[in-house]
């Protein structure tokens, strides 16, 4: 039986997916990359697989957003872990983002995105707070 945890990361940026990759890696995970919101979309057919998306808000100008992507993923799972990452729609969270999702401000240290996956999947509702042993 395979016990990894499959983190989706959706992020049109090679540089920032090299570092995201590298930093959930590190602290364990697996991880498996989409580079635009289409991309991760067609992998929700298989969601169980995956333990927590991780996307970028904006994936490219005409593209599906991180804020859809994270809306098509809690429409395949209702208590599904998104968490986003943006530069500049910070603002937006609250009105676009999905109720108890988690956001980091570009930029950011590595440390920070295995910290808020940590973060959801030891919640035991999306948002809540984390369970304790």
């Amino acid at each position: 039986m395979d016990n990894s945890i499959v983190v989706l990361v959706v992020e049109d940026d090679p540089m920032i997916q090299t570092v995201v990759q590298e930093a959930l890696e590190d602290g364990g995970f697996d991880v498996e990359i989409a580079s635009s919101g289409e991309d991760a979309v067609k992998l929700f057919d298989d969601m169980q697989r995956f333990r927590a998306l991780l996307t970028d808000v904006n994936l490219g100008r005409g593209r599906m957003d991180g804020w859809d992507v994270g809306r098509a993923a809690r429409e395949a799972d209702p208590a599904f872990p998104v968490i986003y990452m943006t530069g500049d729609s910070a603002g937006e969270w609250a009105a676009r983002g999905v109720p108890g999702s988690l956001l980091i401000t570009k930029p950011f240290a590595p440390s920070q995105v295995v910290a808020a996956v940590a973060q959801l999947l030891n919640s035991p509702t999306p948002g809540g707070p984390p369970t304790t042993a």
